[in-house]
């Protein structure tokens, strides 16, 4: 088990996503579990720009549209699963063909649709411990998954 990563500030969480975007592959798959405004969504802001997505292009949350799709080092895959009603309106939408090696696929709220996901996955959970601060916990599930749970804790000072 790897030991929760606390952030202090919005500009700490963008730069833990930036490291943890610096370090995908063509792909991967990130589930992103947490409360409303917990700072997912921020989270991936700052994974996309380890993916190299231009600092001029918007990342906003995709609740309203199931996925926004960002070009980058890998084509950022950002889902929302949190107005989702059905697998089937995920399968309708083309989910299943997100994840593939030119692209890295992102999920906030992905314990809606656990079954649409890969198995090998990087989880993380982010919680509020207070009105600034955040507890990330890492859940890998697979062999990459755990590859690049270790490499991005190695990484955090």
């Amino acid at each position: 088990m790897y030991a929760p990563i606390h952030s202090r500030s919005e500009k700490q969480t963008l730069e833990l996503g930036r490291l943890l975007g610096s370090l995908l592959e063509g792909g991967d798959a990130v589930g992103l579990r947490g409360d409303l405004g917990s700072g997912k969504t921020c989270f991936v802001r700052g994974l996309a720009r380890g993916l190299e997505v231009p600092h001029e292009v918007p990342v906003t949350s995709p609740s309203f549209t199931l996925v926004n799709q960002y070009p980058g080092r890998l084509e950022l895959r950002h889902a929302d699963f949190y107005r989702v009603e059905s697998y089937t309106r995920l399968a309708d939408a083309g989910f299943d063909d997100l994840l593939d090696a030119r692209g890295v696929l992102v999920v906030e709220w992905p314990e809606r649709f656990d079954a649409a996901l890969p198995d090998d996955r990087l989880e993380i959970r982010i919680e509020w411990v207070s009105e600034r601060e955040r507890r990330l916990s890492l859940l890998p599930r697979g062999l990459r998954a755990r590859e690049l749970a270790g490499r991005f804790t190695a990484q955090w000072p």
